[in-house]
Parts: structure tokens; C-alpha cells; sequence
């Protein structure tokens, strides 16, 4: 089990410790935008992105074995869950958009805590398309500030089936900090969930941030696109 460091201070009155004082204004909620990276782009999931999705991840039963919902048997079917999932405020859904306009991917902003500045990233959808690109990584890149830098969260959460070793590995190598698994967490599809929490913290961020910047750079790339610095080496993490 993780070992963390708890801070604490002295209450004036009784000396038993406590947590340091912070910030209790509410961090924002998240709303329609387009964040632009430099391989890409988020942008509101809406309605008319079904269509390139469909064909991005239709005949891929596997990438919804983790996943609350799916596969879909058709087009229209996975339009109407598209429609769906677009209209919700938490989970609240972007689309992740390649270089070329088509969407390939989606993930949400859920869970949505203002109060206590907590949020987190899920229902995390990679087509093939996407997967092991310098796109697939700046995404997570650009949600992770969009949370920290323009809503103002403190906790950055990830947290998936216990089962599931890639998005493990995945949180790990975005420079995540594993917490613990919840046994018997929740039931999906029939099952049971073990879930894995992983967390991100503001304090974290600006080392996480400069990592995530310098694997994204181009020149971290050789002529044939290979990287010379892994991302989770840069995270300290020789997994």
C-alpha cells in the first residue's frame, strides 16, 4: 500500500493536529470549449461526432469491456448513446479531435465536486486510431490543465477496474499516485468491481505539467517519430 506523507498542523486551542488550512472558494463546473493542442484538439462531445466515432470503433468489442456501456450492434443505436452521453452535465464529455477534423476518441470530466474541488477523468474511450499516438498523451495532457489551471480543482482523480492493466499502467505513466483498491465497489454489467483510485493533486501538478510538456515536445522525437524520453520515466515511474 502507498505510504503518503500527511500534513498537518497544530489547533490553536487543543494543539491535536489538523489539516492545513486552503482555499474554500468552489472551483467551476466545466462548459462548452475547444482546447487546442498541437497535435489536436477537445471539443464538446456533440451529436454530429457519432458518425466519426462509429467508424472509429465499430468492429473494437474490446474497448468497451471495462466500460459501463457498449459495444452497439449498429450506428444508429451508438448515435443515440452518443446523443445521450452528449446532453449530460457529469459526466460531462469531450470529444478528442485529430489533426485532420475527425473525432477518434472521448473521454469526461465526472464525478464533478466544486465544493471540495474534486474531479475526475473517465468513461474513457481510445479508438485504435488513437492509441499509442503523441495525441492520445497530449489529450490527458490538455484535460489535466483545463481541471487544474482553468477550473481551479485540487484533486484529479482516475479510477478503473482493478482487472484492468492497461488504464493502470495508464495512470502510472500520466503520473497518477495509486491509493488502494475499493473491494466490491460497484457492480457493472452483471459484475463485480474492484476499483483501483488514483489521484492527481494540485501541489503535483506543475512537476506532472512539466513532463507531460517536455515528452510532448517535437524535439523529444527522433526523425522516425521514436520517442528519447519516455513519458513515465520523466513521471519517475520505471514500470
Amino acid at each position: 500500500m502507498p505510504d503518503f506523507k500527511l500534513q498537518s498542523e497544530p489547533l490553536p486551542g487543543t494543539g491535536q493536529p489538523v489539516g492545513l488550512k486552503v482555499e474554500t472558494a468552489p472551483a467551476k463546473r466545466p462548459g462548452p470549449t475547444t482546447i487546442e493542442g498541437r497535435y489536436g484538439r477537445l471539443e464538446k462531445l456533440q451529436d454530429h461526432h457519432a458518425a466519426d466515432l462509429w467508424s472509429a470503433v465499430q468492429g473494437h468489442d474490446d474497448l468497451w469491456t471495462y466500460m459501463g456501456d457498449g459495444p452497439f450492434d449498429d450506428a444508429n443505436i451508438f448515435a443515440e448513446f452518443i446523443a445521450k452521453r452528449a446532453g449530460l452535465a457529469d459526466p460531462y464529455a469531450f470529444a478528442i479531435i485529430d489533426g485532420t477534423g475527425r473525432a477518434v476518441g472521448y473521454f469526461t470530466l465526472m464525478e464533478i465536486r466544486p465544493e471540495a474541488r474534486v474531479i475526475e477523468v473517465g468513461n474513457v474511450l481510445y479508438s485504435p486510431a488513437l492509441k499509442q499516438t503523441r495525441l492520445g498523451t497530449e489529450a490527458q495532457y490538455l484535460l489535466a490543465r483545463y481541471a487544474f489551471d482553468t477550473l481551479g480543482y485540487r484533486r484529479y482523480e482516475w479510477k478503473c477496474n482493478a482487472l484492468n492493466a492497461p488504464s493502470r499502467r495508464a495512470a502510472l505513466r500520466y503520473g497518477f499516485t495509486f491509493e488502494g483498491v475499493f473491494r466490491n465497489a460497484i457492480i457493472v454489467k452483471g459484475r463485480n468491481r474492484d476499483t483501483a483510485w488514483y489521484s492527481m493533486i494540485d501541489s503535483e501538478w506543475p512537476a506532472r505539467k512539466a513532463a507531460f510538456e517536455r515528452w510532448l515536445a517535437p524535439d523529444n522525437f527522433d526523425a522516425q517519430g521514436r520517442q528519447k524520453m519516455s513519458l513515465s520515466e520523466l513521471n519517475g515511474f520505471a514500470g
